[in-house]
Formats: C-alpha cells, sequence, structure tokens
C-alpha cells in the first residue's frame, strides 16, 4: 500500500561501498494539507535475523563476541561486544538464514526454532527488519567450533553463560546489544529459560 501522503522526488546514491546507502527527497503532505520538501538518508544492508540459544535444563545460553567498529568509534574502548548470534538473510528466508549463521557462528546445528517477532531496530535511518527467534541446544548439537566465516572475516567468539548471570550483565552494562537485551528480556518475562 502507498502511502498518498507522501511523493519522492528524488533519490540519490551515495555510497555502494558495502551496502547502499541513499539521499531520498519527498514530499510530505502534513495534517494542516500542507507539503513540505524533506530529505533523509537510509542505509539499507538488507534484513536480518537473531537467535537465543538456551539450554532449559542446565539453564545456560549461547551468546557470541566479535569487535563492532562503530561501536569502538562511538566510545566502546575495545570494540568488544556480547552478543546473541545473527545474521543478514542473503537470498534466504529468515528461518534458513538464522539455522545457517547459528552453525557458522556457534558450531551448533539447531533442529527446530520458534519464531519471536520482528522489529525495525534503527528505524530513523536504517531499513532493515531484524526476524527474532529462539531455539534450544544441547551438547549432542555441536558439529563444530564456530567463530565464523574466515572469508567474511569473522573472528567470533562463543560464550556459554548460564542465563541469570547474563541477565545481570545488562545492568552493569557488560551487554550493551539492542537485539540480546530485546531476545533476554523475552526470555525472561515468559519463563523460557
Amino acid at each position: 500500500m502507498i502511502n498518498p501522503k507522501i511523493e519522492i522526488l528524488k533519490t540519490e546514491v551515495l555510497s555502494d561501498n558495502w551496502y547502499m546507502l541513499r539521499k531520498i527527497t519527498y514530499n510530505y503532505q502534513k495534517k494542516d494539507g500542507t507539503w513540505e520538501t524533506q530529505s533523509r538518508e537510509a542505509y539499507d544492508r538488507g534484513n536480518g535475523a537473531t537467535i537465543l540459544l538456551y539450554n532449559k535444563i542446565n539453564k545456560t545460553i549461547i551468546l557470541t563476541r566479535q569487535f563492532r567498529m562503530p561501536t569502538y568509534l562511538n566510545g566502546n574502548a575495545t570494540g568488544m561486544l556480547i552478543e546473541a548470534c545473527a545474521g543478514l538473510l542473503d537470498k534466504d528466508n529468515a528461518e534458513e538464514a538464522i539455522r545457517r549463521e547459528t552453525e557458522e557462528e556457534t558450531g551448533y546445528k539447531i533442529s527446530s526454532v520458534q519464531k519471536l517477532f520482528e522489529v525495525y531496530m534503527s528505524p530513523g535511518s536504517v531499513t532493515e527488519i531484524v526476524h527474532f527467534f529462539a531455539a534450544e541446544y544441547t551438547k549432542d548439537m555441536k558439529v563444530g567450533e564456530g567463530g565464523g566465516v574466515a572469508g567474511e572475516h569473522e573472528n567470533i567468539e562463543v560464550l556459554e553463560f548460564d542465563f541469570d548471570s547474563a541477565y545481570a550483565m545488562i545492568a552493569s552494562g557488560e551487554i550493551k546489544d539492542a537485539k540480546t537485551i530485546m531476545l533476554l528480556q523475552y526470555a525472561k518475562i515468559s519463563n523460557l529459560i
């Protein structure tokens, strides 16, 4: 459905180095019926998926740690971030993508996943929708070391935490990643673990 209060006038590609950064100039009809010309930049990196891997019996979860340059540039002294496993969909559907990413990043081959919800993580500047999942894991599902794909320059550390310790890391500031906080809070309020 097209919004009749929006008229796109011009789209300029500012960068297509890694993904696509566009500047969109458009007319926007205000509440009083008048039109106003605005422009915004939108970064399109595709849609993504993230997952909370949990072991209900042991009350543990699997997270990852990796270097994130944007956090480093914004005051994270080490640039390292503790996160839930995640990745871009590429050409896969969300469930296929998160199964692939789980095995690549954590080394676990999961059998079933539960779709939780979808979220625009930064709707003021990024087009991405992130699909949130949860899945149980057991030690016998470990088929590799994880760590990511070498050709994608991923250097991912796989971490296992008891759930309560991980949840406390939100308040301590050790976990600052939005998708991870949302998954941990979902697990807490829904008694997932």
